[in-house]
């Protein structure tokens, strides 16, 4: 099923904020205060707080999926059951926080990513590596200076959805002052009745962030608190096998000449494909540019195994230095 055939319907509005809380806020505001926050005040103001709930029309949104990442079966078939519940009671989607655990470069950020399209809900990436203190998440008091909100109700306040999907990507590699731990706001945020009343640091507005889907990334759990792993669904992600890996080189293969007139066959390759098959899902794409590029250059519009080779077009020949 292509992106095209997937029939998303909206569900209910769901206010996230009161603008009566924002007005009176702004009103008891001391003097001198942030200029940025009266920015978002009036930004939330304008926006109003509805937002769009969304909710499939059947399961059939994630069957896509399985094609698109075949080593996330496991994933998919449990986030099915919890669509087909949406479905029956024409609810929106909401599944229990996901952490993907794996090695990198098996496809976790781009499976994320691809269920964010079936489902037809916003998308926000963290990089959690670079985090070092839980503001980022929930925002700074307004004191600080070059303050602003967190990444949660950044996402909710400027986005159409209240449920957005959030990815948190390499949550085993956050790190920084334990006294700002960036995993802090997760404890509320993940359990849906505290994150009803979620409470921006930096807007200190009520919002209601129970319906975001949240997804984590991690290669190795044992860095993260046993309480936040209780409060996920954890799948152990395997490294495609041989025919889902050269079954996700066609499929890259197959995209990439699509989406560009340069002239190369659709049908690919298959020596090609099962050279690329020993890759990392990660690396195969970053490969096939190389051998489009490679094969352009000797002339040709079909490319061969020599052409993944990134420094063969440099055999023979003399850098050039600057």
């Amino acid at each position: 099923m292509s992106h095209s055939d997937r029939q998303i319907t909206l569900a209910d509005v769901r206010e996230i904020y009161r603008v009566t809380d924002v007005e009176r806020l702004q009103d008891d505001a001391p003097a001198g205060r942030s200029e940025s926050l009266t920015a978002i005040y009036e930004k939330m103001k304008k926006l109003g707080g509805d937002r769009y709930l969304v909710k499939p029309s059947s399961t059939d949104a994630l069957d896509s999926l399985y094609d698109d990442c075949p080593n996330f079966s496991d994933v998919i078939d449990d986030l099915k059951k919890y669509l087909a519940l949406a479905v029956s009671g024409n609810e929106p989607v909401q599944f229990a926080p996901i952490l993907l655990l794996g090695e990198p470069g098996i496809g976790k950020t781009h499976f994320a990513r691809c269920l964010s399209e079936a489902l037809g809900t916003g998308y926000e990436f963290v990089s959690m590596s670079s985090l070092t203190a839980g503001w980022i998440l929930s925002g700074a008091s307004s004191q600080w200076t070059n303050a602003k909100p967190g990444k949660v109700a950044a996402t909710l306040i400027h986005g159409e959805y209240a449920n957005p999907l959030m990815v948190l990507d390499e949550v085993d590699k956050a790190g920084g002052d334990s006294r700002y731990d960036p995993m802090g706001p997760l404890y509320g945020l993940l359990e849906g009745d505290t994150a009803r009343k979620f409470k921006d640091e930096f807007i200190e507005v009520d919002i209601d962030a129970s319906h975001v889907l949240w997804v984590s990334t991690a290669n190795d759990e044992r860095t993260l608190s046993q309480p936040i792993l209780n409060r996920m669904n954890v799948y152990n992600v395997p490294r495609p096998n041989a025919e889902q890996a050269f079954a996700i080189a066609c499929r890259l293969y197959g995209e990439i000449v699509a989406d560009h007139h340069w002239g190369f066959p659709a049908q690919p390759p298959a020596k090609v494909m099962e050279e690329l098959a020993d890759m990392p899902p990660r690396d195969m794409r970053k490969r096939l540019m190389v051998a489009f590029g490679n094969a352009k250059l000797d002339g040709r519009d079909e490319i061969e195994v020599r052409d993944l080779d990134a420094s063969r077009v440099l055999r023979g020949k003399t850098r050039m230095g600057f």
